[in-house]
This record gives structure tokens, C-alpha cells and sequence, in this order.
């Protein structure tokens, strides 16, 4: 694993901890950027309702704190989340690493609704959309966000490919797509990054996307570190602590008996966390940041949240060095866990795992 300053010693997660470590995404001409990035889909959508003033303040805390890799998408509230972001990345360009994604496809009828499009001219149509409403003429980092069965992977990274050469986009990355699909992709054009969920509720990458990334040099993105805010204790039953607007409640794992077994594997969590004098979201984070060494690649998680308190905890976590004895007490958590991750796990490479 490749960075710019030495791992973060065993310490007490309320010293002052910024800016936080430094890493490079992709190859030796990638950019360098915060050890923890920044998830955005949050503060437009999903998660209920959002204070807009709070959020941007949020996102300056994030600079402060070193996480200068922001991450969002044309899906998320159907663009509105990109426009969200314009003024900070247009305030910021030179300070952050910006990416975005294209591939799932909504229907502003229906707003379960999911498709997903990886054709060569959805691609292209997908990113000037990106670059308008973000207010920008390139993107550092292009996520093919979902994988299209339908279309070739060849073509559609071939198309990112030629993005790259026209100077549209930076690098190339990938999001829930598996070891042989990584593989695939990278010998049509190196790709910098791949993001998937990975945390202690969900190690399904581990299967083959996380080797596959370590043997080619592809920085690992881990997208809800936090098990989507499970892992911080923060609600323990998604049906009945949260919001009607809460696409939590649909998934399986965080309502009724699921949701009561799964709580029950927190308790290592709260004992380590204890120990640490930490929260139990920086044990989570602090473990997901752990499988950079674990697994031999560059890992730069990407927790969201909409309050600067929340941010600056969270980019704590990279300060915090598990024991081989804690690491050993939270290995059985994800094999324990009921439920699965989505209602239609179809969605996901997990589905695709041979």
C-alpha cells in the first residue's frame, strides 16, 4: 500500500487527529487524497429530511479535516445532489478529488424504480449532465456505478476510455462489479478505483473484487462503512426509530427480527469502542481502514453525514489502530448477520459471484 505519511499509531480518538493521513488513488499519477473520503449522497436524499445550511457547513469541515475526496452521483435525487455540491467544488476545485457515477437509471414516476444503462451514448449523455450540473469541465474519477449484463464491458469502458483521452475525465472507476468483471475491465484501460460496500456487516467483496483489486493496483472504495448507520447504534430498528422517507426501512436487515439479531453483534463494538475511549462508528471505520494492510491495497472509505460533529468523528477513526486481539473479536460479526444488504440483491456483484 502506497502513501504519503506513516500509519496513525494506537491513540485516543480525542486528541487532534487533522489532517488526517494521505493516500494515492490508482497508479503513481493518481491524485493523492484523504485516507477517508466523503459519501454525499446523504445530504440530498434517502436518509429523511436535510438541513442545507448544516450540510455545507459539513462539507467545509471536511476540508478542514484533510477528507478532500467527495463522492456523488447523477442518480441521487435525480441530479439535485450534484447541483447541491456546484458551489463547494466551484469555491474548492483545486483542494478536492471529485467523482461522480452514471449507470442507474430512475423513473421520477416511481422513485423505488431501478434500471441501469452502461451503452456507449447513455455513457457520454450521462456525463455532460454530470459536468453541467456540477459546473465543471472534467471529473477526477468516473464511476461505471452499475453493472449492465445487457452491454459488453468491454464497450462501455472503452467509451470511458476515450473520456479520458477527450480530457472529460481524470480516471476510471468501477462500483459493485466482481473480481473477474475488474479484471476484465482493466485490461481494456487501467482502472483507478472500486467501489462497493464493504464493512463489518458486509464482506461479500472479499470473495474475489478485493484480490483482484490488490493484485492490479486498484484503490478500494468502501461505500456505507457504517452498515448505513447501524454499526453507530444510532437506531435499532429501521421500522420503527426512523422516518417514513427512509430508504432504510426497506431493507431487510434493519427491521423486525433481523434487525434485533444484528443488534446483538454490536456488542464487541461498543466494548472495543469503550477501550479505545472512541465511538463505536470510529471501530467501525477504524476496521474497514484496517483491510488496507489486511489485504495489501489502498482502502479510502467514504462514510456520509450531514453534521460537521459526525464528520470531524469519523475522520478521527484514521487515528485509531485496532489490536490483532480486537480485529480477532470482530472477525465473526459479518458471518452472523441476517438479512440481506438490499431487497433485490440482484443489484449487487454479489449476485454475479460464481
Amino acid at each position: 500500500m502506497s502513501s504519503s505519511s506513516s500509519t496513525p499509531a494506537q491513540t485516543d480518538s480525542a486528541a487532534p487527529a487533522f489532517p488526517i493521513p494521505t493516500v494515492r488513488i490508482g497508479g503513481p499519477e493518481g491524485p493523492v487524497t484523504g485516507v477517508q473520503g466523503f459519501g454525499a449522497m446523504g445530504i440530498s436524499e434517502f436518509y429523511g429530511d436535510t438541513d442545507e445550511t448544516a450540510a455545507r457547513d459539513t462539507l467545509e469541515a471536511a476540508l478542514e479535516a484533510g477528507v478532500t475526496l467527495i463522492d456523488t452521483a447523477d442518480s441521487y435525487a435525480y441530479g439535485a445532489n450534484e447541483e447541491f455540491l456546484a458551489p463547494f467544488v466551484a469555491a474548492h476545485r483545486d483542494e478536492i478529488v471529485l467523482a461522480t457515477k452514471f449507470g442507474i437509471v430512475r423513473d421520477a414516476e416511481d422513485a423505488r424504480a431501478r434500471g441501469v444503462d452502461n451503452s456507449p451514448a447513455y455513457i457520454r449523455s450521462s456525463l455532460e449532465g454530470s459536468l453541467r450540473r456540477l459546473g465543471v469541465d472534467a471529473v477526477d474519477l468516473y464511476y461505471l456505478h452499475r453493472r449492465d449484463p445487457a452491454v459488453p464491458l468491454a464497450e462501455s469502458v472503452g467509451t470511458l476510455a476515450e473520456l479520458v483521452k477527450e480530457g472529460k475525465i481524470r480516471q476510471i472507476g468501477l462500483s459493485e462489479v466482481t473480481g473477474p468483471e475488474l479484471r476484465e475491465a482493466y485490461a481494456v484501460h487501467p482502472i483507478a478505483a472500486l467501489q462497493s460496500e464493504w464493512s463489518l456487516f458486509s464482506r461479500d467483496v472479499e470473495r474475489s473484487a478485493v484480490g483482484a483489486a490488490a493484485e492490479l493496483g486498484v484503490t478500494f472504495v468502501p461505500y456505507s462503512p457504517l452498515g448505513r448507520g447501524f454499526l453507530t447504534g444510532s437506531f435499532a430498528d429501521a421500522g420503527k426509530d426512523l422516518g417514513a422517507n427512509d430508504f432504510r426501512r426497506r431493507q431487510p436487515r434493519f427491521t423486525g427480527e433481523n434487525a434485533e439479531r444484528n443488534a446483538a453483534l454490536l456488542a464487541p463494538v461498543r466494548d472495543i469502542a469503550a477501550a479505545h475511549g472512541a465511538t463505536p462508528a470510529q471501530i467501525a471505520l477504524a476496521w474497514v481502514q484496517s483491510r488496507a494492510a489486511a489485504h495489501g491495497l489502498n482502502v479510502i472509505p467514504i462514510p456520509g453525514t450531514r453534521k460537521r460533529s459526525r464528520l470531524l468523528e469519523n475522520a478521527a477513526a484514521t487515528r485509531i489502530t485496532l489490536t490483532e486481539a480486537e480485529l480477532a473479536a470482530l472477525e465473526p460479526i459479518a458471518g452472523q448477520v441476517t438479512g440481506d444488504r438490499y431487497p433485490d440483491m440482484t443489484f449487487t456483484s454479489a449476485a454475479r459471484e460464481s
